[in-house]
């Protein structure tokens, strides 16, 4: 310490060099400030010798090597050893364990990676330490000298990819407890990412945005070296945020018309053969066929490669980064805790969370809570409703408003179930206009979808905006009878000391302490206090209706998992916009895919193209080997066999029956009732001798029709 003085008054301070006791490190680390300044130095002087007084080394020794940090993202052995070597300390070796030891005087010099001559010559001088001190012996001593040190990389389970997961949960904290307690507070925080999901979501993301990328062609390379000389010391220079690690980038060294010789860093060689590049056609020119490599590649071309398996042998096909973006959002419907978010292709490349930051219209996956409406109002999925033009005088000088169905096509007189399996425009509209705007709006606010809608016709067809954590919370309200969730990323927090600070679980258990005792008492029943949002007979008709989507309507690829699932597409005006939300009875899955500045995706690309893929994906690996659940029909629902077409009670003779929900004493009868331009009324074929007193009967039915 008098040595750090008299350098700092004899350079005025220009050089500073630490001069303390691991005893004072601690008492700063723990008890003062960073500050470079005499009054902390004495501070220090005065609390050490209390700290050994009332620890001793011992204690002050553990309180030093938990705090410290030790490189590669740790602070405390404990995390060093997990990061080095893959370990806990009882299982470290005594290389590792003096390799450890060996850390706290200069970290970023000892890298084992980077410094590696360096780190084995300081651990093998701890080594002799710990001999000469007694601690080994020389024959454990010789063996420690003679390992290998080798970095081991953690374990695939215990390091997730889930950069945007983290980001939000940085966020939160930053906002609940500020910056300050964020980083240096100790936090131990919880979370509900589940592990596997979040790697199913992240290849099916990716899988899903470059399918659609290849339909769309090759745009181009990195870029082109005008001259090879050099080639790997260039290629190594080129960086491509966003690239996946499974990938590699690569040099074109020559091409001919049925392969291409590629390059690597490490100045490897490999061929591209025809074959694995031939989706790779001019960009956006679709009929184009690719019959050479030279027509996709040239000499000098910096572009990226991916190595897979065809028949036991490894070939490299070409790859590009995709120009669209999405995102993807697991939920468990009953808590409505968050098991997997994926917020784009890569956190790299970009740090904007397309799962809760990217507002966008949602389209027809914003229906259901129209349907939804429309059974409120006292609707069966039975109901037909008129799908034919209409138009809506906007006022003088606004031309008139003219919906139509994505088909272009008039479908008449159609039941509401076929409406939302279809996702028909027409009935929506004519459905919203007769029940009232202000009713979806309201219920759109309920369930947290659009809190700030207008009552304007327009947002049916979902032209309001919302993001895919909202999107998919209000879909997670439906399939669990329509209960209001509270979707989160954390479950708790704990300071440095072990005290919960924070539960996301909030609720009281009577009789649910450590000490009880099993005395054949009754298991506690722990409240439910979610918000009932809507009638739970009502909210599964609507998820009944999504069966239908998967079965027979827009989600219909969705089928082949031969499971129960449901969900809804949507797609904006020039398909700049695509959704699917779907769902198992406990499993709420939300995709999005479309270009940050929104741009049409190109003729024929909907929800149904891209975001169902993706669903269909996620769910086939994360439900594998689980039996196939049902949903859960709730009291008070009937099902009642109907003509798919008429929405009639079925016949013998139909040809297409269907069973349907309906809540008890609204089953149907043999009479039809249809919406209208004129309203409700009977189908004119069904009127016959019933004709007279047929509005005073629909309107005091209280939900017949």
């Amino acid at each position: 310490m008098a040595a750090a003085f008299v350098d700092a008054v004899r350079t005025r301070g220009d050089e500073l060099r630490g001069a303390s006791t691991i005893t004072q490190q601690v008492a700063k680390n723990f008890l003062l400030s960073g500050s470079r300044t005499a009054e902390r130095k004495i501070q220090e002087i005065i609390l050490a010798p209390r700290l050994e007084a009332s620890l001793g080394k011992e204690g002050v020794l553990e309180l030093y090597l938990n705090e410290i940090y030790l490189g590669e993202r740790s602070y405390g052995i404990g995390a060093a050893a997990l990061n080095y070597f893959n370990k806990s300390l009882d299982e470290l070796e005594i290389h590792e364990a003096a390799f450890l030891a060996a850390l706290p005087k200069a970290p970023n010099n000892y890298h084992p990676v980077k410094n590696h001559d360096a780190a084995v010559s300081r651990r093998n001088w701890v080594i002799s330490r710990m001999q000469s001190d007694g601690v080994i012996n020389e024959g454990q001593a010789e063996l420690a000298r003679i390992k290998p040190l080798e970095m081991i990389e953690r374990d695939a389970v215990k390091i997730v990819n889930a950069a945007y997961y983290a980001e939000e949960i940085r966020r939160i904290l930053a906002d609940k407890y500020g910056e300050q307690s964020l980083y240096g507070g100790g936090l131990a925080v919880r979370t509900s990412l589940n592990p596997r999901l979040q790697t199913i979501a992240v290849k099916a993301l990716r899988d899903g945005l470059t399918a659609y990328d290849k339909r769309h062609g090759y745009r181009g390379p990195v870029k082109n070296l005008d001259s090879l000389e050099g080639w790997t010391q260039k290629l190594a220079e080129t960086e491509i945020p966003g690239m996946p690690q499974d990938w590699q980038k690569a040099v074109v060294l020559s091409v001919s018309a049925s392969s291409a010789e590629i390059g690597f860093t490490n100045q490897k060689k490999a061929t591209l053969q025809l074959q694995y590049l031939s989706w790779a056609r001019p960009h956006n020119n679709m009929s184009a066929d690719v019959s050479s490599v030279r027509q996709v590649l040239k000499k000098g071309d910096i572009i990226m490669v991916d190595k897979v398996d065809v028949d036991g042998k490894e070939v490299y096909g070409l790859r590009q980064i995709p120009k669209i973006n999405g995102a993807i959002i697991a939920i468990d419907p009953h808590t409505g805790r968050i098991l997997a978010m994926q917020g784009g292709w890569s956190h790299e490349q970009s740090e904007f969370n397309r799962a809760t930051q990217a507002w966008r219209q949602p389209g027809s996956a914003f229906k259901p809570f129209v349907y939804l409406s429309a059974l409120d109002k006292g609707f069966t999925p039975a109901t037909l409703v008129l799908d034919a033009p209409f138009v809506i005088d906007q006022g003088p000088g606004l031309a008139k408003w003219r919906p139509q169905n994505y088909s272009n096509e008039y479908y008449g007189p159609t039941p509401i179930r076929v409406g939302i399996e279809k996702s028909r425009n027409l009935m929506t509209v004519r459905l919203a206009d007769f029940v009232g705007m202000e009713s979806i709006v309201e219920n759109s606010k309920k369930f947290g979808v659009i809190t700030d809608m207008k009552p304007l016709l327009a947002n049916s067809l979902g032209s309001g905006e919302t993001t895919l954590l909202r999107l998919t919370t209000g879909y997670a309200q439906l399939v669990n009878g329509g209960k209001k969730l509270t979707p989160s990323l954390i479950d708790r927090i704990q300071d440095r000391r072990g005290k919960t600070i924070f539960n996301q679980d909030n609720r009281t258990c009577q009789n649910c302490g450590s000490l009880v005792e099993w005395e054949e008492q009754d298991v506690p029943a722990v409240p439910d206090q979610r918000e009932q949002l809507a009638d739970p007979r009502k909210t599964y008709q609507i998820v009944s209706m999504m069966e239908g989507v998967v079965e027979r309507g827009t989600g219909v690829r969705i089928r082949s998992l031969n499971r129960p699932l449901a969900g809804k597409t949507g797609t904006t005006n020039e398909s700049r916009d695509t959704w699917f939300i779907g769902f198992s009875p406990d499993l709420v899955v939300g995709v999005f895919a479309g270009f940050d500045e929104p741009a049409p995706l190109g003729r024929k690309e909907t929800g149904s193209s891209i975001a169902v893929p993706i669903f269909k994906d996620f769910m086939e690996e994360a439900l594998k080997d689980t039996p196939p659940t049902p949903f859960r029909v709730p009291p008070g629902v009937r099902q009642v066999q109907i003509n798919a077409e008429t929405g009639a009670r079925a016949r013998i003779g139909d040809e297409r029956v269907i069973w349907e929900s309906f809540l008890t004493g609204t089953e149907p009868t043999d009479k039809t009732y249809i919406l209208d331009g004129n309203g409700i009324s009977l189908m004119p074929t069904m009127m016959g001798n019933d004709a007279e007193g047929t509005q005073e009967a629909i309107t005091g039915t209280g939900g017949l029709y």
